[in-house]
């Protein structure tokens, strides 16, 4: 017997689901001899690669991780000092282990199906409690993608909201944080606001120009400002006060709100979430009630459900970008979810009592060093401060003498100025680290130095009045889950009420919801990967430089572009940026005046919103009949604008599942009349090393690594947007203030440099062990399902668009609005799916009535098949309906989805089975998901705003039940 050696464990046939056997099925179903023949009627051959995918041969999981320890090792993780918004803190590995590890979390979508995500939604509840609760206003959203967003969402939602006409400067305080003003900066120049710093104690906000301010509490250097009398003072001349806050200081401080600030923005970082070089975190944004229907991101609201019980979901989403579109004043789409639902858990499993024991021996340590550096003859220049120290030194040489002996013990400070140096503590920081850092000075300056006593008691150093009275967090659920089985039994609880690709395939259209592999994930919680600062020295991150370099040669290679920045920290960020690069490479040139983005009636609800953000004109292409752009209009709206014509934005494939054979003729024609094209990658998962941007005539473009390179969606985030650009386009990408990128021109438009740097890894890992040749099957197999799921349901459900050889490409639309005769909405489909197991695909979009479905490369035909059947039977339910068999208001799709509660009453009056409810098909009942609320009533929840855990009053009233039912039954 002859026996051939062959690779056994390839990383390839886990994440490509469909077996050899699979395929040949597949491909007898749809009617095509080959997937190259199936390829081949897909993808229009003008824009096929010449050639395979330049990429490094395919590593298995074992030899990935070996590898990638390696990487990571020459990062050299230092204690950090340099604050600014960035501070070690610990993850409690409870939280990390059934949160952070968890695909039953980590899987999940944006919660649009509300039903299916009752657990998220009621962590986000929780975490814009806390939100609300510390910096005393009245509303909060479920999180930004990070400070520096937060305060430039802010900027714009108050230029919106101002009541001064005409009004265009924002005075923001020289004491924010440098990155913040600097992405403030950027964002600031294309909507014509003009940004103003200065020392907050010598502003002079009169006059009719002036429509915000912003400060920062405590300021950048650490002092405590009291801003009383400056707030006070701004809104007599009708101007607004944002404050930046720092969460752990504020349960000490009073809050922002019983100040008068209009809004409070910052970082939850310091909530237990990892530095990881910059991200991800979830910026956190809380306002006055005036604000709520104009708050950017998303606000997680109660209302009821069905039954009346009450229920969680997505509040007042007419304000968001997908409705709004071009009069949107955010682009905001993917937030912080995952990294806000850690921060919430961590306030819930800590309390207000613990929380402000953090703070207070941070605080103490921080007078310790204090009074240790004075013992030594080191000048601190704050007054007041909480955890930072401002040191003033003799000399620049005595400045780098201390970074020299700090780093030599593996200590980071903050060096700015000539001979400045801050020392930020945090609550990791003990004794010992006080004596270390105490040590540096002694050695520099020649000194002995007394080991150091910790102070029993300290009085906190704050203006007078400052000290914070108000309670907080008083909610039971940050009082009650603070014995690890208690919040253990609680995570798992919210768990269970949510849905993630860990139950069932998820098929939203353009949402690409593939495999997110377990040893990709494994790098993200290493040390090494979530110890840096993300203004560390340089050198201290080669680990990290080098994952930076090969991730953006990969990404240049796959899109055919010549630079990549990897800032932007999601897609709607990239969007930005290349429109920001394409504005930047317009003026350089001196054309000023190319400010019309031409935008398809079919795009993403982004693109409007981010062109308006980038000082565009927004011009809306019509689409024809077959769902493709409007050729001829196109060329009518180029002609019209050719003067003012700054660009193009296109998905590619399209928005409708296709790939629109006039693609090249489309880009040619903007560049004809001086326009750049920009490409939404949105639908990327289409594109990998079958064709790419730049071979259809894209200039920039942006990739979804939370799509197409397999970072989780997380349930709403973190995402990274990162953009690639052409050659001339390449000066205009994204800088950095405090971390110079070189050869950048362009401001940030993330807090850190490199965005959420501690996530690139996974899509590092996804690239690494797929290989080139992998990563076309990938894209071979996606094409493939998608073409399946079409030739099996077609004949249930019209597929809107096809190309022209009637394929479509790594998605389709069901067409349901005819279903609309017989009283049936395309929401009751989606609704009754959930009885079946499965999250409805991306519903209403592109087209209204209708469902997107995109299975990708990572489901096998058997759970294709599954979801055919569900569908299939869902369709023979509707012909009930149609032909009267079943009342086309009380049927079995009008009250999905079905909850245990519902079915179990003593009385079942609905003229269906509780059978027919709850199992439509025998395969539902092996492994049956049960929703955990009916269907929510989303009228009610907006007319009934309430964006916090539920009053505690209403927590007393029980328990006042169950004391009375403790007494025992009465005779």
């Amino acid at each position: 017997m002859s026996l051939k050696p062959q690779p056994a464990d390839v990383f390839e046939a886990r994440h490509n689901a469909p077996s050899a056997a699979d395929q040949a099925a597949m491909l007898r179903t749809i009617g095509v001899a080959s997937v190259a023949q199936l390829i081949d009627e897909t993808v229009p051959p003008a824009i096929r690669l010449p050639r395979a995918l330049d990429l490094p041969a395919a590593l298995s999981e074992r030899a990935f991780l070996a590898k990638f320890k390696q990487i990571a090792s020459q990062n050299q993780v230092f204690k950090s000092y340099i604050g600014l918004g960035y501070h070690d803190t610990t993850l409690p590995p409870v939280i990390q282990r059934n949160i952070l590890e968890n695909p039953g979390w980590y899987t999940a979508y944006t919660p649009y199906q509300a039903e299916i995500a009752q657990g998220r939604l009621e962590a986000l509840i929780n975490y814009q409690t806390m939100v609300i609760d510390l910096t005393g206003l009245e509303i909060a959203n479920a999180s930004l993608l990070d400070e520096g967003t937060a305060a430039a969402e802010a900027m714009h939602m108050l230029h919106s909201q101002t009541k001064k006409k005409g009004a265009h400067k924002y005075f923001v305080s020289e004491q924010v944080l440098p990155q913040t003003i600097d992405l403030l900066r950027t964002r600031a120049t294309p909507v014509g606001i003009e940004l103003v710093v200065g020392d907050h104690r010598e502003a002079d906000l009169s006059g009719p120009d002036f429509f915000g301010t912003m400060v920062q509490y405590p300021a950048a250097d650490g002092e405590i400002f009291d801003y009383k009398d400056f707030i006070a003072g701004a809104q007599k001349e009708n101007v607004f006060v944002v404050m930046a806050a720092d969460l752990l200081a504020l349960t000490l401080l009073m809050s922002p709100g019983e100040l008068g600030a209009d809004v409070c923005v910052g970082n939850s970082q310091r909530f237990g979430v990892p530095m990881g070089y910059g991200g991800p975190h979830a910026g956190f944004f809380s306002c006055k009630d005036q604000f709520k229907r104009v708050i950017p991101g998303r606000l997680i609201g109660q209302s009821i459900d069905a039954a009346g019980n009450k229920a969680y979901r997505m509040a007042l989403q007419t304000r968001e970008q997908h409705i709004r579109r071009e009069k949107a004043t955010s682009n905001i789409c993917t937030a912080q979810v995952l990294l806000s639902v850690l921060a919430g858990m961590y306030a819930v499993y800590h309390g207000p009592q613990r929380l402000r024991q953090f703070a207070i021996n941070t605080h103490a340590l921080a007078q310790t060093l204090a009074t240790g550096l004075h013992q030594l003859g080191v000048e601190q220049t704050n007054e007041f401060y909480f955890d930072t120290l401002n040191l003033r030194l003799e000399s620049a040489e005595l400045q780098q003498a201390v970074r020299q002996e700090a780093e030599a013990r593996g200590l980071n400070f903050r060096y700015f100025g000539e001979v400045r140096v801050g020392l930020s503590l945090n609550q990791n920081t003990e004794l010992h680290d006080v004596a270390d850092i105490l040590d540096v000075f002694g050695k520099v300056l020649g000194k002995e130095t007394e080991k150091p006593a910790p102070l029993e008691e300290v009085e906190l150093l704050a203006p007078a009045g400052l000290a914070r009275t108000s309670e907080y967090l008083t909610h039971p659920v940050f009082n009650t889950h603070h014995a690890e089985h208690e919040l253990l039994r609680y995570m798992k609880q919210l768990e269970n009420k949510d849905l993630s690709l860990a139950h069932s395939m998820i098929a939203l259209g353009s949402c690409t919801m593939k495999l997110n592999a377990t040893a990709e994930m494994i790098p993200v919680t290493w040390a090494e990967i979530g110890g840096l600062h993300p203004f560390a020295p340089v050198e201290q991150a080669k680990g990290y430089a080098q994952i930076f370099s090969d991730l953006q040669a990969w990404l240049c290679e796959v899109t055919g572009f010549a630079a990549v920045s990897l800032q932007p920290n999601s897609g709607a960020q990239g969007e930005y940026a290349g429109l920001l690069a394409i504005r930047g490479y317009h003026e350089a040139r001196g054309d000023h005046h190319r400010t019309v983005a031409l935008i398809p009636a079919s795009a993403h609800g982004t693109n409007p919103a981010s062109a308006v953000m980038a000082g565009m004109e927004v011009v809306v292409v019509k689409s024809s009949e077959d769902g493709n752009i409007d050729v001829a209009d196109l060329k009518a709206q180029a002609d019209k604008y050719a003067d003012k014509l700054s660009c193009l934005m296109v998905t590619y494939p399209s928005t409708h599942g296709v790939y629109e054979e006039t693609i090249i003729e489309i880009c040619a024609m903007i560049h004809a009349h001086g326009g750049r094209v920009y490409m939404d990658g949105a639908n990327m998962n289409a594109q990998v090393g079958l064709t790419s941007p730049a071979i259809i005539g894209a200039d920039v473009c942006h990739l979804n690594l939370h799509k197409t390179f397999c970072i989780p969606h997380g349930g709403g985030g973190p995402g990274v947007g990162p953009i690639g650009v052409v050659a001339d386009l390449a000066p205009y990408l994204p800088g950095h203030a405090v971390v110079p990128v070189e050869g950048r021109s362009s401001g940030a438009v993330s807090a850190a440099p490199w965005g959420s740097a501690s996530i690139l890894p996974i899509s590092y890992a996804y690239i690494s062990m797929m290989g080139g040749d992998g990563l076309q099957r990938a894209t071979e197999l996606a094409i493939l399902n998608a073409n399946y799921i079409k030739a099996r349901l077609e004949a249930h459900y019209p597929v809107l668009y096809t190309g022209s050889h009637g394929r479509c490409a790594h998605e389709m639309i069901l067409d349901c609005r005819h279903f609309k005769k017989a009283g049936i909405e395309v929401e009751d489909i989606a609704k009754r799916l959930m009885d079946y197991g499965f999250h409805a695909p991306t519903v209403s979009f592109p087209v209204a009535g209708t469902l997107m479905v995109e299975p990708t490369e990572s489901e096998s035909k058997a759970e294709l098949d599954r979801f055919c059947e569900a569908m299939i039977a869902i369709r023979k339910e509707i012909a009930e309906v149609e032909a009267g068999r079943a009342d086309a208001k009380d049927n079995v799709l009008k009250h999905a989805p079905h909850t245990a509660a519902t079915v179990l009453v003593h009385d079942w009056t609905r003229p269906y089975s509780r059978e027919q409810a709850v199992y439509p098909l025998e395969s539902v009942r092996a492994n049956k998901f049960w929703p955990s609320v009916s269907r929510i009533d989303s009228a009610y929840g907006d007319r009934n705003l309430i964006c916090s855990c539920t009053p505690i009053e209403q927590y007393v009233d029980h328990e006042e039940e169950l004391v009375q039912a403790d007494k025992g039954p009465s005779y």
